[in-house]
């Protein structure tokens, strides 16, 4: 026989654990609830031969538990420990980060999260007779810990790069909103990335010009159209026609829409776009 304790003093934890002990699918299994000085405490008897079988169904509700309900208390902690100089609203998009992170590779975190608890948990209730659910979560599950915390270094790390391009557009369009128009229209024509630029009279600005006076480059970078970017800003056009040769608008696209708001202009079927999607297609061949 098989016999385990689990003490808990949360009633929340008392019910969930609980209910999926009621759904567990093993015969010659008992389970009892003792109400003592300190905590609550759930006795389980297993009467059968297969005590890792048992173990793993018991590891797994406990290992489903703490990623369930307790996970987002564990993020938590680590923000107000480990990034405390953010404010509760920061910590709670950065906290948002976290599950769009989980969210976008769910089933190989999920995996790495829950086979790392369940082996803390089969590792410890396979040499003890008894569990501390609250300290065990506290001091046990090191590795599951370090899983999470590089997901909210990861996560602060978005957020910190995020919050910089928001201040960088914020400076560009107050720049913009304190200049004088230079010019009265630029076209680009936008495809793969690569920018060309055309002034109101169709003729092409060269870019590299630009470079040595590339005042308004930054950290932020958009590969090639840094110098795009730094022209625009330059020559401060009053509409800005952007010719989407592919139709496709990337994130370099909607900065420009972001920093030169009602200046800019979109085309995908103008003559100029036809011309230019016709020597795509030559050079492409």
């Amino acid at each position: 026989m098989k016999s385990l304790c689990i003490k808990t003093n949360n009633t929340n934890t008392l019910e969930y654990l609980l209910n999926e002990l009621n759904s567990i699918n093993l015969s010659d299994v008992c389970y009892s609830t003792n109400e003592f000085k300190h905590y609550k405490n759930i006795i389980i008897h297993y009467f059968g031969k297969d005590t890792d079988a048992f173990l793993n169904k018991i590891c797994s509700i406990l290992s489903l538990y703490v990623i369930d309900e307790i996970e987002t208390d564990i993020l938590n902690r680590i923000l107000i420990q480990n990034y405390f100089y953010f404010d509760a609203n920061e910590r709670n998009s950065i906290l948002d980060i976290c599950y769009d992170i989980t969210a976008e590779d769910f089933t190989e975190i999920f995996d790495k999260k829950y086979n790392s608890l369940f082996q803390s948990f089969f590792n410890f209730l396979s040499n003890n007779k008894s569990i501390i659910l609250s300290g065990f979560i506290n001091f046990r599950i090191k590795e599951y810990s370090n899983i999470l915390d590089d997901i909210v270094c990861e996560a602060v790390n978005s957020f910190i790069i995020e919050k910089e391009y928001l201040e960088f557009i914020s400076l560009l369009k107050l720049y913009i909103n304190t200049q004088s128009n230079h010019c009265n229209i630029v076209h680009i024509i936008y495809s793969d990335s690569e920018s060309i630029l055309l002034d109101e009279d169709k003729n092409i600005i060269d870019i590299q010009s630009n470079t040595l006076n590339a005042k308004f480059l930054s950290d932020i970078s958009f590969s090639s159209n840094d110098y795009t970017l730094n022209s625009l800003l330059t020559l401060l056009p009053n509409n800005i026609y952007i010719h989407l040769t592919d139709n496709y608008i990337d994130e370099f696209i909607n900065t420009l829409q972001l920093i030169f708001e009602k200046r800019i202009h979109l085309c995908t079927d103008c003559n100029i776009c036809r011309i230019y999607k016709k020597s795509c297609q030559r050079f492409r061949v």
